[in-house]
């Protein structure tokens, strides 16, 4: 079964049977002729005797992420009766059509919002009262970050030509986007949105504004959030037309694809700034995103992601999927912004209201004033990458479940008591620095004493 980037990319011809038993039959029954590719490509080549050839290894396997296949059906009349037989096949696992994910998590909220703040000038003072809100300066004078730790940006991409990204910042990205335009209902594409390629170029500003957060240095832009640690683009979201505005919008598999490159690229931190809301999800459908998600766990990688600009008490994906730090948005004053999607599987909140960063207008110099839970969720990833090199620096194992555990419980409690949905807090990066340095060295002491035991 062929990789889909070795079909997309390098000419190899999608298979057109999956097990020459019933699984064939079913989608020859209600589909008509079909086919098919893996939705990932393996880390390991299979052998040196066939160029191009790889194989899964055990992690891949047991993530699930090897078995994850695309399949175009002919005929999409009888697809809800394919879906059905095919989740009564004891061999398939899950079954569900692709369906989107869009950017901003609730595009008619976020763009309201944009829009009647896009006229405003650039305001240092409320730049720094984010930053300052988390303990942001204080952290960056105690760590600088590491440049071997890279934040992987799942998101429409970004404008590597902005003034305000150190070029030495942001190293060299790719896009997974491959939309088929029918497949987008009313919205209307633009740009580059078919064919994989290695230009993860920003069409929306959404990627741009997210990665400003992460890295920016110049244009009167506070510093980036994850200091000195590297920035990896991947474009998963391409630009469409949401009336007079431009949103990012992707396939699951476009997504995931470029979250499974990221991972064996080698990022310690996903940033994951987009979602799908539970109740957009078909009954009984699977869950976007778990195989991935089980693999960059698997591997180490700490995972981040917006909760949702709904307002509600519900669960978008993938921030609602166990391990994956879900991140709500507050006010300058801390106060939950009244867009923040709540859950109890939110873990801590931070700033998401008037937050300057870079934007795609002034050619190569433009700034934007950004609201929702997607401009977040980067101030908690880059105080997981800080927490990674400080642990890298000790040589400390650092997850995504030690993360969480050490950002909830350094958080500065929520001025309201009664608060709920909206994790433990509000993020104070400095703290949680210290919790980490505190915790490395009980754990140090407790080891001094401990006796060596032979196996």
């Amino acid at each position: 079964m062929p990789a889909w980037r070795a079909t997309t990319r390098y000419g190899v011809a999608p298979a057109e049977r999956i097990d020459g038993g019933i699984v064939d039959r079913l989608l020859h029954r209600h589909g008509g002729d079909f086919r098919c590719a893996r939705v990932h490509s393996a880390r390991l080549p299979r052998s040196t005797a066939v160029p191009g050839a790889r194989r899964f290894d055990d992690v891949e396997q047991l993530s699930g992420v090897g078995r994850v296949l695309r399949i175009e059906v002919q005929q999409d009349d009888g697809l809800a009766d394919l879906l059905q037989a095919l989740q009564q096949v004891p061999t398939v696992e899950a079954a569900l059509c692709e369906h989107l994910s869009f950017a901003p998590l609730d595009a008619q909220n976020f763009g309201s919002l944009a829009q009647a703040q896009a006229a405003r000038e650039y305001d240092a003072q409320e730049a720094w009262q984010a930053r300052e809100l988390i303990r942001l300066p204080q952290a960056l004078g105690y760590t600088q970050g590491d440049p071997a730790v890279i934040v992987g940006l799942v998101d429409t991409g970004v404008m590597a030509q902005h003034l305000a990204l150190p070029e030495a910042a942001v190293r060299r990205g790719f896009d997974t986007v491959d939309l088929d335009p029918a497949s987008v209902g009313g919205l209307g594409l633009v740009g580059d949105s078919r064919q994989r390629d290695e230009d993860p170029g920003d069409d929306v500003g959404h990627g741009t504004g997210c990665a400003g957060i992460l890295r920016a240095d110049g244009l009167e832009l506070p510093p980036g959030a994850a200091g000195q640690c590297s920035l990896l683009p991947v474009r998963v979201l391409a630009a469409a037309m949401s009336g007079e505005r431009r949103v990012g919008v992707g396939s699951i598999a476009n997504i995931d694809a470029g979250m499974k490159r990221l991972v064996d690229l080698g990022v310690k931190v996903i940033n994951m700034s987009f979602g799908t809301a539970e109740g957009q999800l078909p009954p009984g459908g699977a869950l976007p995103h778990l195989e991935v998600v089980r693999y960059a766990l698997a591997r180490g990688v700490i995972l981040v992601a917006a909760s949702g600009n709904s307002g509600l008490a519900e669960r978008y994906f993938p921030a609602a999927h166990d391990g994956v730090i879900a991140v709500g948005a507050v006010n300058a004053r801390g106060e939950p912004s009244r867009f923040s999607t709540r859950g109890d599987h939110v873990a801590l909140c931070a700033p998401g209201e008037g937050i300057w960063t870079c934007g795609l207008d002034g050619a190569g110099a433009g700034l934007q004033r950004a609201n929702g839970t997607s401009f977040a969720a980067p101030f908690v990833s880059a105080a997981c990458a800080l927490l990674a090199a400080r642990a890298n620096a000790r040589a400390w194992p650092l997850n995504s479940h030690d993360a969480r555990t050490l950002l909830a419980a350094s958080c500065q409690p929520h001025r309201r008591a009664d608060t709920t949905g909206c994790g433990a807090g509000v993020l104070d990066v400095w703290a949680a620095l210290r919790a980490l340095e505190a915790s490395m060295d009980d754990e140090e002491d407790a080891g001094d004493g401990d006796p060596v035991k032979a196996p």
